[in-house]
């Protein structure tokens, strides 16, 4: 498969993107080589290959649940810029 001037134009209207010559050139021989590699993938024999699932197969540890120490109530809103009655307090900011 071949990228050719018509199918740029293409991409450029429903883009909606006003390239010059110059970059149509560019975007032209871009996509071509990007075509051109991936037509070098499929030569490969991958018939043996299982596919991929996870790029790792390594699972993210995980760690007990463990309660901890944590903030009080009034810790927790010392760097708030307003709180209400011991809740942060914030501006309305949908309208329904």
């Amino acid at each position: 498969m071949s990228i050719n001037e018509s199918v740029i134009l293409k991409l450029e209207k429903l883009a909606k993107l006003k390239l010059n010559e110059q970059e149509q050139t560019i975007l032209m021989k871009d996509i071509n080589d990007i075509l051109h590699m991936v037509e070098k993938l499929n030569e490969l024999d991958t018939s043996d290959v299982a596919p991929l699932v996870y790029v790792h197969s390594d699972q993210s540890p995980l760690r007990e649940d463990m309660p901890s120490d944590m903030l009080s109530q009034k810790e927790a809103l010392s760097n708030a810029p307003e709180s209400r009655n011991g809740f942060f307090s914030v501006k309305k900011f949908l309208d329904i």
